[in-house]
């Protein structure tokens, strides 16, 4: 007996630090409630660039969004014009922001598309953010900070998604809007690691967008989804889930085949001072996803 039980004890020491291993590598989860259709749903503030984030809060409410992702430099609110919503906030800033989430029924999931500093002190404080507000991942196209990031996502078990904006003629060396580029960049690093994929710019960039999804099989973060009235850059923009050419039915279910479990944002680039209609649209456009796939 006295040779089985150091056994025993050695099993379950690995065992448990298996299990933390595991649960380590999962990252922070979205809960349920705030999913529609199986997808945790909303608005990248940007839709409301025109607005503050306490205005960019409440229309996503009013569109029947759930979760919202925020981006650096939004003004705050109606009353603080001067004051900057970033990862720079001070806590009486962040709890203002936080009441306003709680008022109006909105998680705050994911913060970006934000430069990600190589140094470590620097890029540790919007990791600090993150954390602080409980987001499930930071959006970011510093490819350049990759050894930080990893080692930042490692330290604050928080999950980074390299963002993709569309093929630029003036600059070749531009590569994220490439699905291959971004994989070879996290197709190595820790599984928290992976992209944003902004379906809209792929569009632009002249890409079948499921085929980047599939590329990506398993490395997809969180999303900036878009529909689409044409293919390339010119004379193209956002419109209402289902009315365009951006296979947005193809796309969920092929997030759904990867056992997607990230945020979608709706970033909607188009009538920029009247879109909750339109944003409304598009998250409408899940709730009729999820009741067909009850039929």
């Amino acid at each position: 007996m006295k040779m089985i039980f150091p056994q025993l004890r050695s099993v379950r020491t690995a065992f448990v630090l298996a299990f933390c291993a595991a649960t380590l590598s999962a990252g922070t989860t979205i809960p349920d409630k705030y999913k529609i259709g199986g997808f945790a749903v909303g608005a990248q503030a940007y839709t409301f660039n025109r607005f503050t984030v306490f205005e960019a809060i409440e229309k996503t409410a009013a569109a029947g969004g759930k979760v919202i992702e925020f981006y650096p430099g939004q003004r705050l609110s109606p009353e603080q014009r001067n004051v900057q919503w970033d990862h720079n906030a001070s806590e009486e800033v962040i709890k203002q922001v936080e009441e306003q989430l709680d008022k109006h029924g909105i998680k705050a999931v994911n913060y970006g598309v934000v430069g990600i500093p190589k140094d470590e002190a620097q890029a540790r404080k919007i990791f600090e953010f993150a954390k602080r507000l409980d987001l499930y991942a930071v959006t970011t196209e510093s490819v350049e900070a990759i050894d930080t990031i990893e080692k930042m996502v490692k330290e604050f078990d928080i999950r980074v998604g390299f963002h993709d904006h569309p093929k630029r003629a003036r600059n070749p060396e531009y590569r994220m809007w490439d699905p291959n580029y971004v994989l070879s960049v996290v197709k190595d690093r820790d599984r928290r690691i992976g992209a944003c994929a902004d379906t809209g710019h792929w569009i632009t960039s002249e890409l079948d967008p499921v085929e980047a999804l599939k590329i990506l099989n398993g490395r997809i973060i969180s999303s900036h989804l878009k529909d689409r009235n044409v293919v390339g850059a010119a004379g193209h923009h956002d419109v209402p889930f289902g009315a365009g050419i951006g296979q947005i039915k193809e796309l969920l279910d092929e997030l759904k085949r990867q056992g997607f479990e990230g945020n979608i944002s709706i970033e909607y680039e188009y009538n920029w001072d009247n879109s909750v209609t339109d944003v409304a649209q598009c998250i409408g456009f899940f709730r009729g996803y999820d009741a067909g796939g009850k039929n």
